[in-house]
């Protein structure tokens, strides 16, 4: 390897030697592959940890603006605000906590798992008070704000452990990726539990459209939700279901999703066990603009997050407005729910096979084929009529591309971070890769709120002008596409390809063996002595 291309090239002069083999490096080399291998009940417990982030993140997405709106009864302006400051604050608490992650000190439970106990009880309460209507209602919109931001801190608290834990459960790749792909399997199921749960529970109490006329300059536009809300008792809401049933929905959905939570983390705490090993030692603290620049001066790590920035932005754009597209361009306003159910069971479905085809084709063909296959199916849902047979066909083939886009980056991100330069810093490479994926989320946010805003949305309207369907359009295909192929483009100059990722594993095997020799040498002189 020439030298200079990046931190993925490491120098193996030191391992290359002619020493005799010892047999105790031999029967402890054996030890640790059998240490490094993960069973069965130790994946699933590992992957049953990524749940509770994917269920309150699909609860909040799909339900918290019509909660603030038709529940909270706020006014559009400010609901904007707390939706906006939440997820910017989500953002930012990332590269922190990684960083103070990265400083923790070592404990018998690990590095990585306290935080995952301690943040739990206090998230799952403040996740809890984000469903509750306060009696004071001058004070509402400091109590979401403050409950919202709370709550994305102390689930920052619980994710980037977790997701920098990867590195600590084995030092083999592939039984890493192999527990990675049971967690994308579980985070799937995690979405569907999230939509199910909250949908159904939320559904028995939720309120019908509002037949308003497109003319009506009254309605038009998001901020006619407030006028909207002057209704709320009389016309937004179905005979015989009160605004207090609807709070009670909202908060017995957030309870049985807390207790998930709550389960979920037991489970990880006491099913997985992280691994202190000798060959990962710790490295010096550094500072937190130190940590800022190692992270911008690896190359491939940079590549890899910045393809999928572009990738991760154009899923989240189609999930983000396909239910709106299904409901007013499509006019499938009763099957919506069951067309994104197929999108997360199809993705959940196909995660093995991702799994395989990364391990038989390479990681790098993966990220080419399985996150352009959604492309031809999204040209064809808004090219041809509106048709439920097609609509379903095409969600299955966007839940395969889904697929893909959960487990590609967390597969390939341990590729990059497995490297001498990032030692004991593990975290904060993960942790600035959430803060990139949550960055391109609120870009998705406002993208469509302010798109359908110009376009003249009209909140919990039964139609929408046509300038919003083309709007929807737009967003579930064109914009997606173009993303797309920036990512992929930007692919190309990813420079770990498979045969590279292989020699890179190889050095880092005989660095780690080289450094067993190393202790047992020391063992061996300290007996003699």
């Amino acid at each position: 390897m020439a030298k200079g291309e990046g931190a993925d090239q490491y120098s193996n002069n030191s391992l290359l030697t002619n020493k005799p083999i010892n047999p105790d490096v031999v029967k402890l080399a054996g030890k640790r592959e059998q240490c490094d291998r993960l069973s069965i009940c130790n994946k699933l417990c590992y992957a049953v940890g990524g749940a509770p982030y994917q269920i309150t993140g699909c609860a909040l997405g799909f339900f918290l603006q019509i909660y603030l709106l038709d529940v909270a009864q706020l006014d559009p302006f400010y609901a904007s605000i707390i939706l906006f400051v939440g997820r910017a604050w989500d953002a930012v608490t990332d590269p922190i906590i990684g960083f103070m992650v990265s400083r923790s000190p070592w404990t018998r439970f690990g590095r990585m798992l306290p935080w995952i106990l301690f943040s739990t009880p206090l998230a799952v309460v403040s996740y809890f008070l984000i469903w509750y209507v306060p009696v004071i209602e001058n004070g509402k919109v400091i109590w979401y704000l403050v409950f919202y931001c709370l709550f994305q801190t102390l689930q920052t608290c619980f994710h980037v452990p977790y997701s920098a834990l990867t590195m600590f459960i084995s030092e083999d790749q592939k039984e890493r990726d192999s527990a990675t792909a049971y967690r994308m399997t579980v985070e799937v199921l995690g979405t569907v539990i999230g939509t199910a749960v909250q949908g159904q529970i939320v559904g028995m109490a939720n309120p019908p459209c509002i037949p308003v006329a497109p003319g009506d300059n009254v309605t038009e536009g998001l901020n006619s939700s407030l006028l909207l809300g002057q209704e709320v008792n009389t016309t937004v809401f179905s005979p015989g279901i009160t605004l207090d049933q609807t709070k009670t929905a909202y908060m017995i959905a957030s309870g049985a999703i807390c207790s998930i939570y709550v389960l979920c983390a037991v489970v990880l705490f006491f099913g997985v066990k992280e691994k202190k090993e000798s060959s990962r030692p710790r490295s010096e603290l550094m500072s937190f603009w130190q940590g800022i620049g190692l992270v911008m001066g690896h190359g491939p790590y940079v590549r890899l997050v910045m393809g999928f920035l572009f990738t991760s932005l154009a899923f989240m754009l189609l999930e983000g407005n396909f239910a709106l597209f299904c409901c007013y361009t499509l006019g499938f306003r009763n099957d919506f729910q069951n067309i994104l159910l197929v999108i997360m069971l199809a993705a959940m479905l196909t995660i093995p096979f991702w799994q395989w085809f990364l391990t038989k084709f390479g990681k790098k063909n993966a990220v080419y084929i399985g996150t352009s296959s959604v492309i031809p199916f999204m040209i064809l849902v808004v090219c041809v009529k509106s048709n439920l047979i097609i609509t379903y066909m095409v969600s299955f083939a966007a839940g395969v591309g889904v697929a893909a886009a959960f487990l590609l980056p967390w597969s390939m991100l341990p590729d990059v971070v497995d490297n001498p330069d990032s030692r004991g810093h593990e975290a904060i490479f993960y942790s600035f890769y959430v803060f990139f994926t949550k960055f391109a989320s609120g870009i998705s946010l406002g993208i469509s709120t302010l798109s359908l805003d110009f376009a003249g949305y009209m909140t919990r309207g039964c139609t929408q002008p046509e300038n919003v369907d083309i709007t929807l359009k737009v967003l579930v295909s064109a914009a997606p596409i173009g993303l797309i192929l920036i990512g992929l483009v930007l692919f190309r100059s990813y420079p770990i390809d498979e045969e590279r990722r292989q020699c890179n594993r190889k050095l880092l095997q005989e660095q780690r063996d080289n450094e067993v020799d190393s202790e047992t040498d020391s063992t061996e002189l300290t007996n003699m002595v």
